[in-house]
C-alpha cells in the first residue's frame, strides 16, 4: 500500500505587516511633536505683530510712502562716497550785466546800420554796379565801396572828371548823416609812371584819393571823418600782368569804418565800451 506524500508547510508569516505598520505609526508621531513643538505660540511676539499689521493695514497712504522712500533710498552698503559739494561763485553786480547788455546792444544797432548803409550804396549805384565799375562789399565792422578809376579820372591824372561828379554826389548824400569815419584809399595798376606832376604811383594813388577826399568836402561832410591813403600798386586785387587785371587794379576804394575801429573815430574808453572790452584792457593814451 503506497504511502501519501505530506504536503510542505507553509512557512511565509502574515504578520510581518504590523512591524511595519508600527514604525510608519512611530514616525508619525515623532513627526506631529515636532510640529507641534515649532508651532507653540509666543503670545508676545504674537501681539506686537498683530499691532504692526493692524497699524499698517489703517494707515495705506504712510505705508504706501515708506515703500515709495525704501525705493528711491537705497540702502548703502560699505562705505559712503565722498560728496564733494560745488564753490560757491560770486554773481556778477546787476549793474556789470545790464552794461555788457547794452555794449552788446550798441553793436548790433551798429551792423544793422552799416548793413542798410550797404543796401543804400547798391540800390543808388546799381548802372555803375551792372557795368563792373563799382563793387560793394558788406563786412562786420566797415563798408568797401570799390569804384574803378576809369569813372573818376582820365589816364595818368588825379582831378577828377565831369562824370564822376554825379557819382560821389550820390555816396556823399548816403554817408553824411552817419558818424562813421570814411577812409578814401588809391590804387593804380604796376605800370610805371615818371612825369613832372607824379614821381611814382605812389603820388598818383595819393593824389587821386586827396581829390576825392576834397569833393567830399565840397557836398558837406565833416572833414574829421576824413583821411586819404595811397597804396600805390602794392594791393593789386587782378593780374597786372593782363590789360583786365590791371583795369580792376587802378581803382579808389571808400572805406565806411565801424566807430570801434576807425583811428579818430573814437577815444579808448569808447573803443572798448564798443568791442565790449574791460577799460584795463586798452591802452590808457589816446589814438
Amino acid at each position: 500500500m503506497a504511502r501519501r506524500r505530506k504536503r510542505p508547510r507553509d512557512t511565509n508569516n502574515h504578520d510581518r505587516w504590523m512591524v511595519s505598520y508600527a514604525d510608519f505609526i512611530t514616525l508619525l508621531f515623532a513627526f506631529f511633536v515636532v510640529m507641534y513643538s515649532i508651532s507653540s505660540v509666543n503670545e508676545g511676539k504674537y501681539k506686537t505683530l498683530s499691532d504692526s499689521l493692524g497699524e499698517a493695514f489703517s494707515n495705506k497712504e504712510q505705508l504706501s510712502s515708506e515703500i515709495d522712500s525704501i525705493q528711491t533710498n537705497p540702502i548703502q552698503i560699505g562705505t559712503l562716497p565722498t560728496v564733494i559739494q560745488p564753490i560757491p561763485l560770486e554773481n556778477p553786480p546787476t549793474a556789470e550785466i545790464e552794461k555788457r547788455r547794452e555794449l552788446s546792444e550798441e553793436i548790433l544797432k551798429e551792423r544793422k546800420q552799416l548793413s542798410e548803409v550797404s543796401g543804400q550804396f547798391e540800390q543808388v549805384l546799381a548802372p555803375f554796379i551792372d557795368e563792373k565799375l563799382v563793387a560793394v562789399k558788406k563786412n562786420d565792422y566797415w563798408i568797401e565801396l570799390e569804384m574803378n578809376s576809369e569813372m573818376l579820372f582820365l589816364s595818368g591824372e588825379a582831378e577828377l572828371s565831369k562824370k564822376s561828379l554825379p557819382v560821389l554826389k550820390k555816396i556823399a548824400e548816403v554817408v553824411n548823416p552817419l558818424p562813421n569815419m570814411i577812409n578814401i584809399e588809391g590804387h593804380t595798376d604796376n605800370v610805371p609812371i615818371d612825369n613832372i606832376k607824379f614821381r611814382s604811383n605812389w603820388d598818383l594813388s595819393s593824389a587821386r584819393a586827396t581829390s576825392v577826399v576834397h569833393e567830399f568836402v565840397k557836398e558837406g561832410i565833416n572833414p574829421l571823418r576824413l583821411s586819404a591813403i595811397g597804396y600805390g600798386e602794392f594791393h593789386p586785387i587782378g593780374d597786372n600782368k593782363i590789360e583786365e587785371g590791371r583795369f580792376k587794379n587802378r581803382r579808389v576804394v571808400l572805406v565806411l569804418m565801424s566807430q570801434a575801429f576807425a583811428r579818430y573815430g573814437a577815444n579808448d574808453e569808447e573803443r572798448a565800451k564798443l568791442l565790449n572790452l574791460a577799460p584795463t584792457a586798452m591802452d590808457v593814451s589816446q589814438p
